[in-house]
């Protein structure tokens, strides 16, 4: 979300994948594993009119609410904060 509020000619979005059948998820996950990424190529390559937005949270090619936290604009600024520092 602080991407796409500092940059907001570059649509950028977060995406959950889900938890799909991969070594970190688990043989035994649930989720889809064609659907897992599917969200994320759709974004990046569609011209659909619903994709192209910035500053969202996807699941499975559909909006939806992420945690409050990640739209407090002070903790996106201490994360980024904190990145700069870890990679400065």
């Amino acid at each position: 979300m602080a991407v796409a509020r500092h940059w907001p000619d570059v649509l950028s979005n977060s995406v959950n994948p889900g938890r799909v059948p991969t070594k970190i998820g688990g043989a035994g996950a649930p989720g889809d594993l064609e659907m897992g990424h599917q969200t994320q190529t759709w974004l990046a390559d569609s011209r659909d009119e619903k994709a192209m937005v910035s500053g969202h949270y996807w699941f499975h090619k559909q909006q939806v609410q992420p945690v409050p936290l990640a739209n407090n604009q002070t903790f996106q600024e201490r994360s980024i904060d904190g990145l700069v520092e870890m990679t400065s």
